[in-house]
């Protein structure tokens, strides 16, 4: 199945990749290119891509106009049932694109298997939509008049998607805009082009009519940039580091363009005295070095009583030092690569911030032996005695670093929790069926887990976060439809006669309305 999305060309042993627009494979205007390379060996050159720019978003986005008027006649269920072979693709291909993903990205075989299974339960989930896309029917206050509301898509959206899960969330983002009756310019991070590619390739295959899907690959300057300031995208959706969602929503919002914004993360894991502590060393290993800690979920923050501080210390130490670092694609690997060298190095910038903060455990350190040597390692690091306000206990790290913040009661924990600028995700661990239905109500995050980690969600629900996590928007579930339509309210009167709603529905003498 991969066959490199329209690649023609090999230059130097590695694949020459194009973009896709109008339902062609060209290439930039700009003549340049870039290299995506194996963080797990940089020696290992996964392709070239182009290098996109303005104008080769500006060739895009007129594609998508032009497609927009007939995508949005497409009836629902028939836009439907193309996603629904769309995600037909992905499952068949399952093991095909994982593979690409780990060989890419770096997340270990597993995890990728669930990452390309997200965009496989979106896909199947959206096409549902196509005919479940329901508005209101309601009462008119008058008779003789019919009521209702229905959605209409936006127009041309522009989707800006990060590399950590870079087949699930451009499927989270180009499923329900798409459903929906929109059309789409993506653009893929540039460490992780080829997953993008190749999801682009497969939506062809499925039968989106051309220009409705649109990939130009590039730089954020160059190319993010151009889709956010175009006059002519009508929805942006953005998940990525939270400074860069504040500009974007600033450079949109003197257009008016509807944002979508899904940030970062600071997540916490709550452990009370009554915990299972076997089941909460689990949840928490998986939470905190799961895609080694480059999740906008993952959990940087165990916030535990006193009196079992030390035994869940201890238990978090054995476990953690027995993870194995290493390529993805090797089966014994626990822990991955970070993506790139800048990401080793922010990591154990925060290392050293943590040693002047807390008491380091263990890690601490980039891995760096044989041939871990040519990839982007570090080793899994926990600091315990961390105050909530510490830099790394407030923090995102984005790597495999774990802050344990001792706290005296459940009180304490509340507030510890709640005491960071992000608001995605949370977990408690407690047998005390009052304080996990109080923590669900007292928890300020858009995701709470109880007797799980912090990682997880399923695409039926919605995802997303509070506070400078996002703008308040959510992906995934049926909320999804929220960012990519607009409402739109139909009357209809049948009873031959103008009736004017509030004016002939109320008495006009200013006596009792019986």
């Amino acid at each position: 199945m991969i066959r490199t999305a329209g690649a023609n060309a090999m230059i130097d042993d590695a694949p020459a990749h194009r973009m896709f627009i109008g339902g062609e494979w060209v290439s930039s205007g700009t003549g340049r290119t870039f290299e995506s390379r194996n963080p797990a060996d940089r020696r290992d050159l996964v392709g070239r891509f182009q290098a996109g720019d303005a104008a080769d978003v500006a060739r895009a986005v007129r594609s998508a106009e032009d497609a927009f008027p007939g995508w949005r006649a497409t009836p629902a269920p028939k836009r439907g049932e193309i996603l629904y072979r769309f995600g037909a693709l992905l499952a068949e291909h399952k093991e095909e694109l994982a593979r690409a993903m780990t060989r890419e990205m770096g997340k270990v075989l597993q995890e990728a298997r669930g990452d390309v299974q997200e965009g496989i339960d979106i896909a199947y989930l959206m096409a549902g939509e196509g005919r479940r896309m329901a508005g209101d029917t309601v009462p008119s206050e008058l008779p003789d008049k019919w009521a209702m509301s229905t959605r209409v898509p936006i127009g041309v959206a522009g989707i800006v998607t990060p590399w950590n899960f870079p087949m699930a969330i451009p499927c989270w983002k180009t499923m329900p805009a798409l459903v929906t009756g929109n059309t789409v310019v993506i653009k893929p991070a540039s460490d992780t082009p080829l997953c993008v590619t190749l999801l682009v390739e497969l939506m062809a295959e499925a039968g989106f009519p051309d220009g409705t899907v649109n990939l130009v690959t590039g730089s954020g300057a160059e190319v993010g940039d151009a889709i956010v300031t175009s006059p002519d995208v009508d929805v942006i959706s953005f998940t990525g580091h939270t400074s860069t969602g504040k500009r974007i929503a600033e450079i949109a919002g003197r257009r008016l363009a509807r944002v979508s914004l899904e940030l970062g993360g600071k997540n916490g894991v709550v452990v009370l005295a009554d915990a299972d502590l076997d089941l909460a060393v689990d949840g928490i290993v998986w939470s905190a070095f799961g895609t080694t800690g480059q999740r906008c979920t993952a959990a940087s923050r165990v916030i535990v009583e006193r009196s079992v501080h030390d035994r869940l210390l201890a238990m978090l130490e054995a476990r953690v030092r027995a993870l194995r670092v290493g390529p993805g694609l090797d089966a014994a690997t626990d822990v991955g690569p970070l993506i790139n060298e800048a990401a080793v190095a922010k990591v154990a910038s925060y290392v050293e911030i943590g040693r002047g903060e807390g008491d380091l455990v263990c890690g601490g350190r980039p891995a760096t032996a044989g041939e871990l040597a040519h990839g982007s390692f570090f080793e899994p690091t926990i600091f315990t005695n961390v105050r909530p306000m510490d830099r790394i206990g407030q923090e995102e790290i984005f790597g495999p670093v774990l802050s344990v913040i001792p706290v005296d009661d459940f009180d304490a924990a509340i507030v510890a929790l709640n005491q960071t600028r992000y608001g995605l995700s949370s977990s408690i661990f407690t047998r005390d069926v009052n304080r996990a239905f109080r923590a669900m109500r007292d928890f300020q995050t858009g995701i709470v887990y109880v007797n799980a980690g912090t990682i997880g969600a399923e695409t039926h629900l919605p995802f997303g976060g509070v506070k400078e996590t996002g703008n308040g928007h959510r992906e995934a579930g049926h909320a999804a439809l929220d960012t990519y339509t607009e409402w739109k309210s139909i009357y209809v009167d049948f009873s031959g006669r103008l009736q004017r709603a509030q004016i002939d529905n109320q008495p006009t003498d200013g006596g009792d309305a019986r």
